[in-house]
Order: C-alpha cells, then sequence, then structure tokens
C-alpha cells in the first residue's frame, strides 16, 4: 500500500509539473505575443507621423511661406518655415523668414518669457543665416541681429546692448537704411552709458524724425554729461509744444533736477509745482521739493516732502536714503 500510494503521489507530482510547464510557455507566448503587438502598434505610429510630416513637407514650400509673409502673418511663416527647415535645416531662405517671423512675434507677446523664447529663437537662426547669406542680404541680416539684441536687451537680466550696437553699426557701415537705425544706436549707447556717443546717434535720429520721445532722450544724455544748458532748450521744446501729459512731465521733473544743481532753487520749485498741478501724486516732485528744503537747510520741510513722496510710493529710493541719512 505504501508503495502504491508513492507511485501515485509521483504520477500526480509529474502531471502538476507538466501542467505549470504548460501555463509557463503559455505565459511566456502571451507575452511575446503581446510585445508583439505592441512594436507592430508603435511602429505604424511612428510611420503615421513620418508620413504626416513628409505629407506636411510636401505641401511646404519657399513660395508657401512668402505668400504668407506677403499677408504679414507671421503666426503661419514661422509654422511653415520650421516645417520646411525639418528637412532642409540649412537653408538660407527659409532661416531668414523663420527668424523674422520669430522677431515679429515676439514684438506682438505679452507675456515677457514668451517674447524672450521668441527673441532666442530668431537669434540663433539669424547669426546661422549670416554664415551662408547673400552679400546683398547680409547688411539686412544685421539690422535685424542688431533690432533682436536691442529688444532683448530691454527684457533680460543680463546686458546685450553691446552687441546691439555691434550689429547696427555693422548694417549701417554696409549701407543698410533705415529710419530708426540711429534712435535705435542712441538707446543702445545710453544703456551702455556712452552719453557722447548716444547724444551724437539721437541727433542724427532728428534729422530723420522728430518726437517728444527722442527729444527727451537727448536731453537726458546733456545731463548725464551735465551740459544743462543743451538739456534745457529741449526740454524748452517739449514743454512748450508736446501735447502728451506724461512727457511733459518727466521734461519738468527733469528741468527741475536741473535748476537744483545750478542752486535756482525757486525756478526748480516752480517746475515740480507744475507737476504737481497735473499730477498731485507725483511722488518724484515731491521728493524734489524735499531735496530744495534741505539745500535750503530746514529739515523739518524737506522731512515732511520725503514722507508725503513715500506715502505715495513706499519704495522711491531718493525719499528712503534722505530719510535714513536724517
Amino acid at each position: 500500500m505504501k508503495i502504491e500510494s508513492k507511485r501515485n503521489y509521483t504520477k500526480e507530482y509529474s502531471i502538476e509539473n507538466k501542467n505549470f510547464a504548460k501555463k509557463k510557455r503559455f505565459a511566456v507566448l502571451r507575452i511575446i505575443s503581446f510585445s508583439a503587438i505592441i512594436v507592430v502598434i508603435v511602429m505604424a505610429i511612428l510611420i503615421g507621423i513620418l508620413s504626416l510630416v513628409r505629407f506636411q513637407q510636401s505641401k511646404v514650400s519657399i513660395k508657401t511661406i512668402q505668400e504668407a509673409w506677403k499677408k504679414y502673418d507671421y503666426q503661419t511663416v514661422y509654422e511653415l518655415s520650421k516645417i520646411y527647415l525639418q528637412d532642409k535645416p540649412f537653408n538660407n531662405t527659409a532661416l531668414t523668414y523663420y527668424s523674422y517671423a520669430c522677431f515679429y512675434l515676439s514684438q506682438e507677446q505679452t507675456d515677457t518669457l514668451q517674447a524672450q523664447t521668441y527673441l532666442d529663437d530668431s537669434i540663433i537662426k539669424l547669426r546661422i543665416a549670416l554664415y551662408d547669406a547673400n552679400s546683398k542680404l547680409v547688411p539686412q541680416l544685421q539690422y535685424m541681429l542688431g533690432r533682436a539684441y536691442f529688444y532683448k536687451d530691454t527684457i533680460a537680466t543680463h546686458y546685450y546692448a553691446d552687441l546691439a550696437v555691434k550689429y547696427l553699426l555693422s548694417a549701417k557701415n554696409n549701407g543698410y537704411v533705415a529710419d530708426d537705425i540711429a534712435e535705435y544706436l542712441g538707446l543702445s549707447y545710453a544703456s551702455l552709458g556712452m552719453t557722447m556717443e548716444s547724444i551724437s546717434a539721437f541727433t542724427e535720429a532728428l534729422l530723420v524724425r522728430e518726437s517728444d520721445s527722442l527729444l527727451l532722450a537727448i536731453a537726458e544724455q546733456y545731463v548725464n554729461a551735465k551740459q544743462y544748458s543743451a538739456a534745457e532748450q529741449y526740454l524748452f521744446r517739449i514743454i512748450k509744444n508736446s501735447e502728451n501729459d506724461e512727457i511733459i512731465i518727466k521734461s519738468e521733473l527733469l528741468l527741475g533736477n536741473i535748476y537744483i544743481e545750478k542752486e535756482e532753487y525757486d525756478l526748480a520749485i516752480k517746475e515740480f509745482e507744475n507737476v504737481l498741478k497735473k499730477n498731485e501724486n507725483s511722488a518724484d516732485a515731491n521728493y524734489g521739493i524735499g531735496v530744495i528744503y534741505e539745500k535750503q537747510g530746514n529739515l523739518v520741510k524737506a522731512r515732511a516732502q520725503w514722507r508725503k513722496a513715500l506715502k505715495i510710493q513706499v519704495n522711491h529710493p531718493g525719499a528712503l536714503q534722505k530719510m535714513a541719512n536724517f
């Protein structure tokens, strides 16, 4: 009985092992089949994507890009050029259209980060395009690159004004003509603290187009150079002829500060009071009047004016510093 029982146990164990082996092989086959199906699906998707990309590329040509450009449709130019460059990454014409579209799209953005992303892309593609550009196109590319660096300088944490000057000057020296080159140069020089170069560029810009903002920019640079009489002449023109209250207020504040430097305090107070008539919440005007009282030795009135300035603008740098010192 014991021998028969042992044989039955061995037989059952053998059957179980065979069943387990069959199940294991079946599971492995299922895994292999499932994996093969997944591979086939993935390959089908990749082939579909590749086919779609090739289909899109077949529809995109320099002509279609140019047609969108003529309509000032920069978003479409951007998208078509991007597709075209996937197949021909160094095509100079496509690079040029793509970089220009990026630049103009950056100007439409209200999100600074998005604007900077477009500008960075524009700059990269412009620099690539410059390597193999037709000699007639080089000055225009340099001009666009200078503009891109100028606007990048206005929104970035690092300074790019030197590169703006470099490429704008190259464009100008290579014969490119644009009404705004001198003004861009003036603003870039100002950002670099190159006062006399800025004045020269702004003066050249005035010959092309006179504006209140340009006159004010020149006056500010003359103040930096401590050429107060020259600055006054531009400020008088603005105050007399401008219809822009914001520009007039800035001019009167600057004129008031000039009179403080010249120790003409009565004239300075008059300018600051003119500002307060237009804007009673001008922190700068109250600060300026406080400085005049300080110069005259009346610290009680001076501190009262600085407190007014801080009540209007809690982080006013000049008023904060004066209150800390007195």
